[in-house]
């Protein structure tokens, strides 16, 4: 489609809005729409490129079909002074057009709901493509934003980027690309737990496989080592940042894809869902000149988005935070970051030694994973830097013991070690379908709380399979549970005595510790998660 310019002119060409969009369409004798209903616009124009008109088009212009039959075409635009563009339009159905004018936000958010139904589409219907030289052509360039994508384009990049762009309006984390014997599985996972996408004919793996690696920057010759990648790209005018990872397997390369929307990001401390009294614990350790702060838990945990809060509620002019990691998941303005390089030998160690040389007064180690780690990050500590970093261990006592196992001196793990954060994430419920319930006292003594002590026995539970929402999981995103061990005098004790982890957590839990468990108990019986949740995400507390 041509380029369409305004008869009157630059200056008055522009998106319009709120009340001045109101006032101008009710000069021009046209409808204002504050929002629009889910579109469903005729896709077959006489003339023209229907991917194009609710695509790159009609973002550029801001101006997109919305519904319409046989007699007339709705058209929804936030620039109604671009009379041209809506010409256009006019002469691609060859049909009367009527106009709503609205914000550019309605429109982006109309083309949006469009590429998701052409998407899906594309996504259910590889399989109707009968060339079998599109099915094994995965040379491509890699469109700005993957809902672009034409009709032009082969089967297999169109389905690609179909996949990708379902996975992230679906929020899935992880994508899963998995060859077996006679198919090749697509799955989700979404709020951590994966899901069954789609099944493909063995005959597309290769195909599939090779468009990743080339979007990903791959060796797509080599299949028989492990190889690491990155995709950057746009979905639906998001920024968003995929991980790519291939590990050979008996049936083939099977690929796991990490999206991670750097739009969507949680970078404020007092949006982790932290307990009030745990939240201005961890604001006050994070006032501390020197010392190491940890945060533990399982892959997945979270536990880089809660030291990037942290990053970001103590980031000053007046301080040098620099940080080494693997790999650098969000970029923070004002911090200083590395991401380590097994190829050149650049380890977190190295990286650790080097930024000591440079006058840092924060510094965010991205894991700890060896003793040479763990004992520069002490020594730093001790030094007058303040050190923040992860660990991977159950719970919060068992980090300590883990430092020592690394090698390190229990009195420099006593001296240096300010607190431990221990976190897990619990799928919250959907507010649109959760339902009242009792507690039962068996769920009760689960959560480690004495039934008699319960005033009310209110909870919700996950409602109905039918929910659009949740796509009838009962459940909409994440929050995380949380326990802060800080290092008191008796905890230094017990660390120089060497007791080991589960003595340290009874002993702490005595003197008034709150558990993970204790956390999700209370985030249950505020309606935000279920039990079911916190029972599988938190372990025995020996309490």
């Amino acid at each position: 489609m041509n380029t369409p310019n305004s008869p009157l002119g630059d200056a008055v060409a522009a998106p319009v809005a709120g009340a001045q969009g109101k006032v101008l369409a009710q000069f021009l004798g046209m409808q204002y729409v504050d929002k629009l209903p889910d579109p469903s616009p005729p896709r077959n124009p006489v003339r023209g490129d229907f991917d194009r008109i609710a695509g790159s088009w009609g973002r550029q212009f801001l101006t997109v079909p919305v519904g319409g039959d046989d007699s007339h075409v709705v058209v929804a635009t936030a620039d109604p002074l671009n009379v041209e563009a809506i010409d256009q339009l006019r002469v691609c159905y060859e049909r009367p057009i009527k106009v709503l004018v609205t914000s550019p936000e309605e429109v982006t958010k109309a083309i949006n709901h469009i590429r998701t139904s052409l998407m899906s589409d594309r996504s259910s219907n590889l399989a109707d493509s009968d060339s079998k030289d599109d099915r094994d052509d995965a040379s491509g360039q890699l469109k700005i934003d993957v809902t672009d994508s034409d009709d032009d384009d082969a089967p297999i990049i169109r389905y690609v980027n179909a996949i990708i762009f379902k996975a992230s309006s679906e929020r899935a984390s992880d994508v899963h690309i998995e060859p077996f014997e006679d198919r090749l599985k697509v799955r989700f996972r979404v709020d951590g737990v994966l899901y069954d996408v789609a099944s493909e004919d063995k005959s597309f793996q290769p195909a599939i496989i090779s468009r990743v690696k080339v979007m990903a920057g791959l060796n797509i010759a080599e299949k028989r080592l492990p190889q690491d990648g990155r995709i950057g790209l746009k979905i639906a005018g998001k920024d968003v940042d995929i991980r790519v990872s291939t590990v050979p397997t008996q049936f083939g390369e099977r690929i796991v894809m990490r999206l991670l929307d750097k739009s969507g990001a949680v970078l404020d401390i007092a949006q982790l869902g932290i307990e009030e009294s745990n939240l201005k614990l961890l604001t006050k350790l994070l006032q501390k000149p020197n010392g190491i702060v940890l945060v533990t838990g399982p892959t997945g945990s979270g536990k880089t988005t809660t030291l990037y809060a942290c990053l970001t509620n103590i980031n000053k002019p007046d301080l040098n935070i620099l940080t080494v990691e693997d790999p650098i998941e969000y970029q923070l303005d004002g911090v200083g970051q590395m991401q380590v390089n097994s190829k050149i030998d650049f380890t977190f160690a190295s990286g650790l030694r080097a930024i000591l040389r440079q006058d840092p007064d924060v510094v965010m180690v991205g894991e700890i994973r060896d003793g040479e780690t763990a004992e520069i990050a002490i020594q730093a500590s001790l030094t007058g830097h303040l050190v923040l970093s992860t660990l991977h261990t159950n719970d919060s006592a068992g980090a300590v013991t883990r430092l020592v196992d690394m090698g390190v001196e229990p009195f420099l793990v006593s001296s240096s070690l300010l607190a431990v954060l221990a976190q897990r994430l619990v799928r919250r419920l959907c507010k649109q379908c959760k339902v009242a319930g009792e507690i039962t006292d068996e769920e009760i003594r689960e959560l480690g709380i004495d039934p008699s002590k319960v005033t009310s026995r209110q909870i919700f539970r996950p409602g109905n399979t039918q929910c659009p929402t949740c796509q009838g999981t009962g459940y909409t995103g994440r929050l995380g549970i949380h326990e802060i061990l800080v290092i008191d005098d008796e905890v230094r004790a017990q660390i120089l005595q060497r007791m080991d982890s589960n003595s340290i957590r009874t002993s702490a839990i005595k003197r008034g510790f709150s558990t993970l468990r204790m956390d999700g108990a209370r985030k249950v019986f505020m309606g935000q998660t279920s039990v079911e949740e916190v029972i599988l995400a938190s372990h025995d507390d020996f309490a």
